[in-house]
């Protein structure tokens, strides 16, 4: 649990761009540890390699997501200051948006805004959560689109590193906004970089990634590969039915030409469903997207841009009188 102490020093303040109008918003360490009950374990929504983040309401009445970084880890420092730098100079509906930031001596926190709904990971794998096939491809044309503004929609390209279900996050609207920052990497010049320390996660990194520490946007394209996958068959890339000889891009290859009902969540497609057919062809042409995104080589791998325009095609071609079936 994170350590309460009392914090001296001044407070950052980082400016909210999505509007001119808006006045910078100062927050205090007094003012989060208040918000949070005094960052009490009951208001503790997840924890990370380096981070605890807690539920807590502004003095204002604000509801936001409080992302309190554990200075004794190294690469805290580090990883707020990626975040910081990441949030401040992006916005998008489909990212999760920064509200400020306090950065003192011994106490750095994120201010975000909070998402109802939770993560993605939590509507693939706890109990009494589950997802419409209209509602998985509403949220990963939102994550698509959210990288597309990522690689493309500015200057220098970000590259979120860490896609996964834990990281994307779904407000009360169940609309998708990609968070944790932590580790991105802002493209300099050229469309490649390297790193020798490398935190991404297993099963959802890249190839090239985890093996020679290359970096580049079809880094992002590979791990959006594996989500798309895992999010309409509720597998992980990491479950212990995958092994070196059959990994999950495999396990869905071969799947593609059995009608794919051994692989599908059985949630979205059964065998007796009235339109087994069509749903069944809908999944089949994601699964097939998938795989273009997860290829081995990055050269092979999809644009983003292409993926957000491939996906709204499917969904267009999914007819709408059975699209809450």
């Amino acid at each position: 649990m994170y350590r309460k102490h009392q914090s001296r020093s001044t407070t950052l303040l980082i400016q909210d761009d999505s509007s001119s109008l808006k006045t910078w918003r100062r927050i205090s360490y007094a003012e989060l540890s208040q918000a949070t009950d005094g960052f009490e374990e009951s208001n503790l929504l997840g924890l990370g390699s380096f981070r605890y983040v807690y539920r807590g309401r502004l003095s204002d009445g604000m509801e936001v997501a409080i992302k309190v970084f554990n200075l004794q880890i190294e690469g805290a420092f580090r990883s707020f200051d990626i975040e910081c730098e990441a949030l401040r100079n992006i916005i998008h509906r489909n990212l999760v948006k920064i509200v400020t930031c306090c950065s003192n001596v011994d106490f750095k926190a994120l201010v975000l805004d909070f998402m109802s709904n939770g993560s993605l990971e939590k509507w693939f794998h706890s109990e009494n959560c589950s997802l419409d096939i209209l509602q998985r491809m509403n949220i990963m044309i939102d994550v698509a689109t959210a990288l597309e503004h990522l690689h493309t929609g500015h200057p220098t390209p970000v590259i979120h590193c860490d896609l996964k279900p834990y990281n994307i996050l779904l407000d009360e609207d169940m609309v998708a906004h990609v968070g944790d920052f932590g580790i991105a990497k802002l493209l300099g010049e050229g469309d490649v970089m390297r790193q020798t320390m490398t935190l991404a996660t297993i099963g959802y990194m890249a190839p090239e990634f985890g093996s020679a520490g290359i970096v580049s946007i079809k880094c992002d394209v590979y791990s959006y590969g594996i989500v798309l996958i895992e999010t309409f068959t509720k597998k992980r890339p990491t479950d212990e039915f995958f092994t070196d000889e059959m990994t999950m891009r495999d396990w869905v290859k071969r799947s593609l030409c059995r009608g794919l009902i051994d692989i599908a969540d059985a949630d979205i497609l059964r065998r007796e469903d009235e339109y087994f057919v069509v749903k069944a062809n809908c999944i089949a042409s994601i699964m097939d997207l998938a795989l273009g995104c997860s290829t081995n080589s990055p050269e092979e791998r999809k644009d983003t841009k292409d993926v957000v325009v491939e996906l709204k095609k499917i969904k267009q071609s999914f007819p709408n009188s059975i699209q809450h079936v």
